[in-house]
C-alpha cells in the first residue's frame, strides 16, 4: 500500500517525506494549497482537523503532526532503510530529548523567521521588523547550545544520524532563502553538522519532487 502524504511542499511535510525515503517507503504526494485555502476543505478536515498539514493515509490508517509521523514510520520499520532511532534505550532516550529540543526550542523562532521574511506578503500580513529581530536573536541562542552540543558529537542524539537531525532539515534550509545563513556559518560546529545533514540524497530527493 502506497503512502498518501497530503501537503508536500510546505516544510512540515518535507519532514515526513524525509523520513519515508530514509526507511525506503513508498509514498505519493496530495497537494494542498493553504494559500487558497484548501486546508480549510470539510473534506481535509476531516482528515486533520485543525487544518494544517501534513496527513498521511496508509492504508485504512490517517495520522497527523508531523513528528508522530517521523516517529511512527521509523518505529514501524525500524530494520529497514536508515535506523533513525538509535541501538539501545539510551540512544533513543536522546533522540527523543532532541526532537523535543527541535520542536520547543529551536521551531518556534524558525518558524515565526520564515513566516515573517518569507511569506508574510503571500499569506496577506505585514512583516513585523521587531519579530524578525528577536527571532533571528533567540535562533542565536538555541544555535549557541548546539554548538557546544555538537563539539562532544557529530550528530544531535550521538554519532548517529537520527530523527533528531532529519527533523531541523527542512525549516533550517530556509535560512539560505532569508539571507540568514550567518546564524549557522558563524558556528563551526553546527555547520559541519548542517554540511553534512544538508547533503544527504534524501534530501536532494526530496527537493526534486
Amino acid at each position: 500500500m502506497v503512502v498518501k502524504v497530503y501537503g508536500s511542499s510546505f516544510a512540515s511535510a518535507k519532514r515526513v517525506l524525509l523520513c519515508l525515503v530514509e526507511k525506503g517507503i513508498e509514498f505519493e504526494t496530495v497537494p494542498v494549497d493553504i494559500l487558497k485555502g484548501e486546508h480549510k476543505d470539510p473534506e481535509y478536515l476531516k482528515l486533520q482537523p485543525f487544518g494544517v498539514v501534513p496527513v498521511i493515509q496508509d492504508g485504512d490508517y490517517t495520522l497527523y503532526e508531523s513528528r508522530a509521523i517521523i516517529r511512527y514510520y521509523a518505529e514501524k520499520y525500524k530494520s529497514q532503510g536508515t535506523d533513525l532511532l538509535g541501538n539501545t534505550i539510551e540512544e533513543r532516550g536522546a533522540v527523543e530529548q532532541w526532537l523535543e529540543v527541535e520542536a520547543q526550542n529551536f521551531h518556534p523562532p524558525i518558524y515565526n523567521l520564515v513566516l515573517h521574511a518569507l511569506f508574510s506578503d503571500k499569506m496577506g500580513f505585514p512583516a513585523d521588523a521587531k519579530v524578525i529581530e528577536e527571532s533571528e536573536k533567540n535562533l542565536g541562542k538555541v544555535l549557541d547550545i548546539y554548538e557546544e552540543r555538537l563539539s562532544k558529537s557529530k550528530y544531535l542524539a550521538g554519532d548517529f544520524f537520527s530523527l533528531a537531525d532529519l527533523s531541523h532539515i527542512p525549516f533550517t534550509n530556509y535560512l539560505c532563502a532569508m539571507g540568514k545563513m550567518h546564524l549557522i556559518e558563524e558556528r563551526k560546529n553546527v555547520s559541519a553538522w548542517w554540511d553534512d545533514i544538508s547533503c544527504r540524497p534524501s534530501w536532494k530527493k526530496v527537493l526534486e519532487l
